[in-house]
């Protein structure tokens, strides 16, 4: 809407450029002879004023014929899909210049292996393929997948900037992949960049492997169609290491050049296609056609005309090693490529790997302080599961796809509405099984970022602020672009409107102002963090306003999650995927008479936060002042017992219309001679109001919240629900959901397992360890309980960790309460690299 009203203001300007030559004609004085005023005069400045005036009504006309239509259009507009009408946080100056070109070009395209692209929406982009087995047969690698069964990947190090390395092992072949980003005098925009693959093999298998010859993939391809240039000849790559060569806008000329000390056979294939995401059938395709031809797997050295893909196929005896230099800027008279070139290959080139790797201990080890609290093993899980966060950060681009809403008139083709075209630079969750941005995950994420570079930290808050609609709602799963959709089942595309995600973005900004205020800032970093709070405010306030209004309940400050199916024939409880925990139980039967108590404080904590904000920005108006009763009622811990704690089992639970008499039971369904099972939700006991008998995570919020006072007799019994062995405590962390709870790693329906319903999960984890930090150095009866039972449950989650990281070579998305085993989705290095805070005891500056 922005873009559109600054182009109709610019209208009269054109106007005006065009009326010039009439508005300053004058009447030549040599021409006028006569000097009077007679018909003939008089018509010749009549006529020429009458076409000044005539050409001003029509352009006037245009203008209001133009202005209307285009408000008659923003009128249609749906309100979901209209931007929020500020300024957006990523245009602000800290973002520009030096910080926007450091960050230009990066490892942005966590969904495979490798993968290099710049922050621009049609990037040249690069990645790695190879050929691996599998049960005597041959497979691509090329995107992230579990059922690729690597033995391990990730990166080990990474600085989030301008340096990763990452090790892959695929059955008894390693791979290790190190990126290196140069800025030198001739670069273009962005610099120019280097990737060191070193291939080798298990010292048993070494005789074996060696006549083995592993077939790589390296690959360049331009999202905006330029056409790439292959060299003239690169069959000796040690005379010539030119393999291709392009121009762009953005970077100007630039080279792809490939140099090696070993013996290495290369070929190639040129593709012109729109379509990147699928870039690994099209080499398959190749493969199989020349495979049929010639019994051989080899690229068949031909091209399309013009194409935007190159592929390089490199081969070579186990062990080898190669150097791939991009070097941009190469039609500058400055651009001294050959001399580029060197200093990104060879010993050059190893030499900088070897520091940059070194200055990564020693940051993290000085950025987490953990140089006394720490083993090697410790250290070693702690910088893997950190380094493959850093790495995971992605760059994306697209439309996301928005439900339409209920009962709406619109008329489409499709069940959806495009949102705008928008940017997401992130952090991931999981690169085989998460590769894209989740709301909720990205707080938890930024609480380890922003101890390590707070411009990053701020650069991604602000991409996550900037994706808000006029009505303050920001979409909770950003799937932007074909290879993001392209990992995605339909089911889950769709972003629904009504339904929120618990705003953790906002327990970084806590921190953040914190920090502020404690001085744990640079002079120049405070500044540039004052500017972003600034103009984030209004952004902040209208998120908060969205939870505050569409998510309250019935009774005054209770609050419920949209989006429960209450007609749902299938599920045991419906779920609760708006809340981030799924399938944790709440309500049997869904309705606004809902209280749920993990939404009650993460919208106490928007509250207090945007409170904090408003004073340290001097905006304590009469809207900072509701901030802060809003959050001054909601943490009155009378109101909250009465609204959520039950005497019975000493405990906060959830508030709704609820039965326990819900199970899953077969039925049989039949027509024309043929008969189906189905299970089905059977309930036998009409539902009433009441507090909902479940204890877990949720249950344990207000103390996560901090709401309960150091000498209350509650929190007493909040240390026991937290340390008793029957209900939430494990020697691995603690459980998501009691072992009393009749919902206890029950299936929700016959293909969905227990997913919240007792496993151990990180960031909750980190929460309730943070509060038992806190408790154990206030003042009050139960501190030395606080602190005996935080100290164990630290040291509990730390060696699970830890130990499973060395037995299966990943961090995992959560942890098997029973015997600890990791669970899920494995290389889930977003919020469970929050381990790395708990080794470091960092638990925020409030």
């Amino acid at each position: 809407m922005g873009e559109e009203v600054r182009g109709v203001e610019s209208n009269p300007l054109q106007m005006s450029d065009d009326d010039r030559p009439l508005r300053n004609t004058k009447l030549n004085p040599k021409n006028d002879r006569s000097r009077d005023h007679g018909f003939i005069n008089i018509l010749n400045v009549d006529l020429k004023a009458l076409l000044v005036f005539g050409s001003l009504a029509f352009l006037i006309v245009v203008f209001l014929i133009y202005h209307f239509v285009n408000s008659a259009v923003e009128a249609q507009k749906p309100r979901v899909i209209t931007p929020f009408p500020a300024p957006k946080v990523m245009d602000l100056p800290l973002f520009q210049g030096e910080h926007k070109e450091s960050l230009y070009w990066g490892t942005y395209r966590p969904n495979v292996y490798f993968g290099i692209r710049a922050r621009t929406p049609r990037s040249l982009i690069a990645g790695l393929m190879w050929i691996g087995m599998k049960d005597g047969r041959y497979f691509m690698r090329h995107v992230c997948q579990n059922e690729d069964e690597l033995k391990t990947y990730g990166w080990t190090h990474h600085n989030g900037r301008d340096y990763g390395h990452q090790v892959l092992v695929d059955q008894d072949m390693t791979l290790t992949t190190s990126f290196l980003k140069s800025k030198r005098d001739g670069s273009g925009y962005g610099g120019d960049w280097a990737v060191r693959i070193d291939v080798q093999s298990e010292k048993s298998k070494l005789d074996e492997d060696m006549m083995k010859t592993p077939h790589l993939f390296f690959y360049l391809a331009d999202e905006d169609g330029n056409a790439l240039s292959l060299s003239r000849d690169f069959s000796d790559i040690r005379e010539d290491s030119l393999l291709a060569f392009g121009s762009r806008t953005d970077v100007g000329g630039w080279h792809l050049h490939l140099e090696s000390m070993d013996d290495l056979e290369v070929h190639y294939s040129g593709f012109k296609t729109p379509h990147i995401h699928n870039l690994s059938d099209l080499v398959q395709q190749n493969l199989a056609a020349q495979a049929r031809k010639f019994g051989h797997l080899q690229l068949s050295d031909t091209s399309d005309d013009s194409p935007n893909i190159l592929v390089f196929q490199i081969s070579g005896r186990i062990p080898f090693k190669m150097d791939i230099a991009f070097v941009s800027g190469t039609d500058s008279e400055s651009s001294r490529v050959k001399e580029r070139v060197s200093s990104l290959t060879g010993t050059i080139l190893a030499s900088q790997l070897n520091e940059k790797q070194k200055e990564f201990n020693d940051r993290f080890k000085r950025c987490f302080n953990l140089t006394d609290k720490l083993d090697s093993e410790s250290m070693t899980v702690g910088k893997a599961a950190f380094g493959n966060l850093l790495g995971g950060i992605g760059y994306f681009y697209g439309q996301s796809k928005i439900s339409l809403p209920r009962n709406s008139n619109l008329k489409s083709g499709d069940n959806f509405l495009s949102y705008w075209p928008a940017e997401l630079y992130t952090a991931v969750p999981s690169r085989p099984f998460f590769p894209r941005g989740f709301l909720w995950d990205e707080g938890f994420h930024q609480l380890l970022i922003r101890h390590w570079d707070i411009h990053i930290s701020l650069d991604i808050i602000g991409h996550w602020l900037d994706l808000m609609n006029v009505d303050g709602w920001i979409p909770r799963e950003q799937i932007l672009g074909a290879e993001a959709l392209s990992k995605v089942p339909e089911e889950f595309v769709l972003q629904h409107p009504t339904n929120g995600n618990p705003p953790t973005l906002f327990l970084v900004l806590r921190d953040i102002v914190c920090s502020v205020k404690k001085n744990k800032f640079t002079a120049v970093e405070t500044l540039e963090i004052s500017s972003f709070l600034e103009r984030a405010f209004i952004r902040l306030e209208a998120w908060f306003q969205w939870f505050n209004t569409t998510q309250s309940g019935k009774d005054v400050s209770s609050y419920f999650w949209h989006g429960r199916d209450n007609a749902t024939t299938r599920e045991l409880n419906p779920k609760t995927l708006s809340s981030g925990l799924d399938d944790y139980p709440r309500a049997s039967h869904p309705s606004e008479e809902e209280r749920h108590l993990d939404l009650r404080c993460w919208i106490l904590l928007a509250a207090d936060c945007v409170h904090s904000i408003s004073k340290l920005l001097k905006k304590e108006n009469e809207a900072g002042k509701e901030y802060g009763l809003t959050a001054k009622i909601l943490s009155d811990f009378e109101l909250l017992n009465q609204m959520h704690f039950d005497e019975a089992y000493a405990a906060y639970l959830d508030f709704g219309n609820h039965t326990e008499r819900v199970r899953l039971s077969w039925q049989v369904k039949g027509s024309n001679n043929y008969a189906t099972r189905e299970l089905v939700r059977e309930v036998s006991e009409r539902p009433k109001l009441r507090l909902v008998p479940h204890i877990g995570y949720v249950s344990l919020f207000p103390f996560m919240g901090r709401i309960i006072p150091p000498e209350s007799w509650i929190l007493e019994k909040q240390l026991n629900l937290i340390s008793n062995r029957s209900i939430l405590w494990t020697d691995y962390g603690l459980r998501s959901l009691s072992r009393t709870s009749s919902l206890y790693m029950k299936y929700n329906t016959e293909h969905d397992p227990p997913y919240w319903r007792g496993p151990i999960w990180m960031n909750m984890n980190y929460m309730i360890l943070s509060s038992l930090h806190h408790y154990s150095k206030e003042d009050g009866p139960y501190r030395d309980m606080a602190k005996i039972i935080y100290k164990d449950l630290r040291s509990n989650l730390i060696r699970n960790v830890v130990r499973n990281y060395n037995q299966t070579g990943f961090v995992w998305e959560q942890y098997d309460q029973r015997k600890g085993k990791g669970k899920g989705t494995r290389l889930f290095t977003g919020w469970t690299s929050l381990i790395v805070l708990i080794m470091a005891e960092a638990y925020g500056e409030c």
